[in-house]
């Protein structure tokens, strides 16, 4: 018989992916603060941001070997805390190359939690019996805008230190708390990799057409590198495209950015009801389908409220298709496959913003952008060569 849909596992690994959220914002706001503090250039804070993505990038295989020999839940404890720790870090460093140590730390953490959480939200799907992925990153979004909304509401009152350390003290509260809970909770078995042998494509049934597993797992990740290409584009460039080429107010760019993250939580709140609805090969096409519409809409429109309309759409539409990549994978690969998938997804994330910066110096800001409904449109498609797989 299944669990209860919002028994006491989900909504503690629900707050670990809020708090998760809710700590990336909170350092994210202090950038400004922390480049000035160790007198960096643009090119010097790019390459401190960089070791953040190093330590994640380099952390997330090892994390899925942990989680195979430990258990998904006692190392998102794990990981959990130590990000709450490495928080505080950035505020007490007085250089660039100080800094890159405590963003190395910092990613690791980072990147340690995101899958080893995904990992035991793969396991708590298959032993709920429902596609609630989606809900557990609507968590993550919702932290991140309640995150970026109380930082900036302390950027004035507190020091960046007091900040992150006040950040870090909730985050290890709810480590605690939550983490107690979910070890309590009872376990189903962990999802044990899809093997060819077991799949009836391997024998000869009406299967034959899909990927083997080997196959399977990349292709989830490429479509979560698809996905995460666009929101990591987004978040650098929404803003500007705003203020320079739409000629928004620097208020009317913050609250189009603020749009788009608030459509995409709200269609992760969503995703587990869509899901079930329409069936998650359907909601991946139609996700993709919309965001890049969206993204063709918001990039081409010469006006701002037409242009903030086109991303909300693709705040809708891209919404569920990393959770489902994600959470596909897990169930194909296990914890390993989720650390494969996230490392890829993570790798469109710092593609993204490059690639945009390079064409939009020689193309323009708009027309750079509309690479995002191409990537849109690939994640919307490459779900449907994964057949039956999906449903």
């Amino acid at each position: 018989m299944a669990d209860s849909p919002w028994g006491p596992a989900r909504i503690a690994l629900t707050a670990f992916f809020a708090v998760d959220g809710f700590l990336f914002a909170a350092w994210v706001v202090r950038i400004p603060d922390v480049r000035s503090q160790v007198n960096a250039s643009h090119s010097a804070l790019g390459l401190a941001l960089l070791c953040l993505s190093i330590g994640a990038v380099l952390t997330m295989p090892t994390v899925g070997r942990l989680c195979l020999r430990y258990g998904s839940r006692p190392v998102t404890v794990g990981s959990l805390a130590l990000l709450s720790l490495a928080v505080l870090l950035p505020a007490h460093t007085r250089s660039v190359a100080t800094l890159g140590g405590a963003l190395l730390l910092f990613g690791a953490g980072y990147g340690g939690a995101n899958v080893a959480m995904n990992s035991a939200a793969v396991d708590l799907v298959a032993q709920l019996r429902r596609p609630v992925m989606p809900s557990f990153h609507a968590g993550y979004s919702f932290g991140g805008l309640v995150g970026t909304g109380v930082s900036g509401l302390l950027a004035g009152p507190l020091s960046t230190a007091w900040a992150l350390a006040l950040s870090g003290v909730l985050g290890l509260a709810v480590t605690v708390g939550a983490g107690a809970v979910l070890m309590r909770s009872p376990t189903a078995p962990a999802v044990v990799p899809e093997r060819a042998a077991d799949t009836p494509g391997a024998t000869g049934g009406g299967d034959a057409g899909r990927p083997a597993p080997r196959l399977l797992v990349p292709l989830l990740g490429v479509t979560a590198l698809c996905t995460a290409y666009g929101e990591g584009a987004i978040a650098d460039w929404t803003t500007l495209h705003l203020t320079d080429d739409v000629h928004a107010s620097s208020v009317v760019a913050a609250t189009g950015y603020g749009a788009y993250a608030f459509a995409m939580a709200s269609g992760r709140v969503g995703g587990t009801w869509l899901s079930i609805r329409l069936g998650q090969t359907r909601l991946m096409l139609l996700g993709g389908l919309t965001a890049a519409g969206g993204m063709l809409v918001a990039a081409l429109a010469p006006v701002a409220p037409v242009a903030i309309c086109g991303f909300v759409l693709v705040g809708l539409g891209l919404a569920n298709l990393f959770p489902l990549a994600i959470a596909r994978a897990g169930e194909a690969g296990g914890p390993q496959g989720v650390a494969l998938a996230s490392s890829l997804g993570y790798g469109g994330m710092l593609i993204g913003p490059v690639v945009i910066g390079f064409l939009a110096d020689a193309a323009g800001l708009p027309l750079a952008l509309t690479t995002v409904a191409v990537a849109a449109t690939a994640a919307a498609l490459l779900p449907l060569s994964v057949g039956r797989r999906f449903r």
